[in-house]
């Protein structure tokens, strides 16, 4: 049996690309061990669908520079202790490393020194979301993050990432071509597609829905949607926002809400589970992602545009490079980002004519077929498989 660590400052299950593929290990028969950040209520150590959890007693709190900087200190080193403990005992042939941050990597030196394979999972480039979070950042932090994720690629055997924008970034810096593969961030489909609507079911309902979920932080544009409310309230009398998530950016956007006496309007549920997520998604119109235009934005590739295909929803999107790659105007419906005249006028587009919100619905669920996580959990298979020959 190949045994596996994964090493993730994040918590489990709550991720879901490291749940995806962990579950995924499991399930093609390997050991998989988890070490990651203990949230409220969660136990040190827990068996979750085969896969073995073990939490290190910290949590992640999103105060600032120096605060980030001491619980990326901290996980590592008791990461490091733990891997290295767990190591001995259990002689594990791969470590799997999932940033950020990048430097997490070291936590592996004695499995690596003792014959391990080292897997690098790139999730995020770790320059372009500090300068998204940081815009005037200095020249010499970033050169220090592109320094730190080229060591970090070079000590990893191989490295994975989640879409053609991110491997090109990393090409064109970091790590030769040979090294880095593409493990889309697909959804489960046992999750999704049993929550598929009936046609009728949907129907019958009043409302025009409009759903935003995933992480409520300024980059995201949450805003830029409650704007187009105001816009669109008198042209759409049954307009309604659903928005499923939490953040940082949470109360500014209720503040918005508020101030723009929206609250009849836009509706707020926190954050759910994946599989209410998906009963969600089964009763809404569209998908909104309004993404603000920066460094990653541009670059990143929305997990969200996949779940609300597998559905069968439109998807409302920014025109960004991540996205294009993988679909034309034809499949999704694209708005100028940062734009909420453009987003209004799609989301009009989107609303009086049903026909073309289909056909294009049609041709974005079959490009997301070729995208599968069916194909993409035995491509990730087959490259742990080629670590231990």
């Amino acid at each position: 049996m190949i045994k596996i660590a994964m090493v993730v400052f994040s918590y489990y299950p709550a991720d879901p690309r490291v749940r995806r593929e962990a579950e995924a290990l499991v399930e093609a028969g390997m050991s998989v061990d988890v070490i990651c950040l203990k949230g409220i209520g969660e136990s040190q150590r827990e068996d979750i669908n085969g896969v073995n959890a073990y939490r290190i007693n910290l949590m992640r709190t999103r105060a600032g520079k120096l605060r980030y900087l001491f619980e990326y200190s901290y996980f590592i080193i008791s990461a490091f202790l733990m891997l290295s403990c767990l190591h001995l005992l259990k002689q594990y042939r791969i470590i799997h490393i999932h940033n950020m941050p990048d430097i997490l990597v070291i936590s592996a030196i004695l499995p690596k020194l003792t014959g391990s394979k080292l897997i690098l999972d790139l999730h995020d480039p770790m320059p372009e979301v500090y300068l998204a979070k940081y815009p005037d950042a200095p020249n010499s932090v970033i050169k220090i993050l592109k320094t730190v994720e080229k060591f970090s690629i070079g000590f990893a055997d191989l490295v994975i990432t989640p879409n053609i924008s991110f491997r090109n970034l990393f090409v064109s810096r970091s790590c030769p071509s040979w090294k880095i593969h593409i493990v889309m961030n697909s959804p489960q489909e046992n999750i999704f597609q049993k929550n598929k609507p009936e046609r009728n079911k949907k129907a019958a309902q009043s409302k025009f829905s409009i759903m935003y979920h995933g992480s409520i932080v300024e980059r995201h544009g949450l805003d830029i949607a409650i704007r187009m409310m105001t816009h669109l309230r008198k042209k759409i009398s049954n307009l309604v926002l659903h928005v499923y998530g939490d953040g940082n950016f949470l109360n500014q956007i209720k503040k918005n809400v508020r101030d723009m006496d929206l609250r009849d309007i836009v509706k707020f549920h926190g954050a759910v589970p994946l599989e209410t997520i998906a009963k969600a998604i089964a009763s809404a119109d569209v998908g909104l992602i309004p993404n603000r235009m920066d460094p990653f934005t541009n670059l990143n590739f929305p997990t969200r545009i996949f779940e609300y295909l597998i559905i069968g929803k439109p998807v409302i999107v920014p025109r960004t490079q991540g996205i294009r790659d993988y679909f034309d105007e034809k499949s999704l419906f694209f708005f100028e980002a940062e734009n909420t005249n453009d987003l209004s006028e799609v989301v009009l587009k989107v609303y009086h004519n049903p026909t073309q919100r289909q056909e294009v619905t049609n041709r974005g669920i079959d490009i997301y077929a070729g995208y599968r996580w069916k194909l993409q959990r035995k491509h990730l298979i087959e490259l742990i498989k080629t670590q231990c020959c």
